[in-house]
């Protein structure tokens, strides 16, 4: 039986504003991240989504966005936290490595910096998710993350496919069956009125 994941990146934050490195570390949702969960919420209302279940990141910029998004009770896995960027988190986003052109975002980059490799991360992310999605009540679920680790699980299923950044509370579709996840749409929500 089909099953549907909305996996979602969190609102922005302090730290997404002044262009800082997050992961492992966390700092709160500005004004502009609220305004941009409560958009993003009207995905879910304007077609209809009833969700079954809710999970978040422990991460408090995930829960946050969750709580705007739904009044469904939620659990926080640390199986979708962000990728872990070590020595770096709390940097400028200027000492990113270059993107990766494919394969990845940033590669095995940051575990050479006591941070995570995108192999751990993809991993724990696919573990994760298919163990919430094996549920049998878990028909239309939600999960909040976050922005590399939303990129991440995307190129586990659709390596073909380079996605050129995932915005603030993007919402992403996938058909769950046979342990196999399958993304029908990657909704960016338009903040332009903000």
């Amino acid at each position: 039986m089909k099953k549907t994941l909305y996996l979602m990146r969190h609102g922005q934050t302090l730290f997404n504003s002044r262009r800082k490195i997050q992961g492992n570390i966390d700092s709160p949702l500005t004004e502009l991240g609220k305004k941009q969960a409560e958009i993003a919420k009207q995905y879910f209302s304007e077609n209809n989504i009833i969700l079954t279940h809710a999970y978040s990141s422990t991460q408090e910029r995930a829960s946050d966005t969750l709580e705007i998004i739904t009044n469904l009770p939620y659990k926080r896995l640390k199986g979708l936290k962000e990728m872990g960027f070590g020595i770096f988190e709390g940097e400028s986003e200027d000492f990113h490595p270059p993107v990766l052109e494919k394969g990845g975002i940033f590669g095995e980059h940051y575990a050479n910096f006591g941070g995570e490799g995108e192999i751990s991360l993809r991993k724990r992310m696919v573990e994760t998710l298919t163990e919430i999605m094996e549920n049998d009540s878990h028909d239309n679920v939600l999960a909040v993350s976050h922005g590399i680790a939303c990129f991440t699980f995307f190129s586990k299923w659709h390596p073909e496919i380079h996605l050129e950044g995932v915005p603030n509370c993007s919402i992403f579709r996938y058909e769950y069956e046979d342990r196999k996840f399958t993304n029908i749409e990657i909704f960016k929500p338009d903040f332009s009125n903000l």
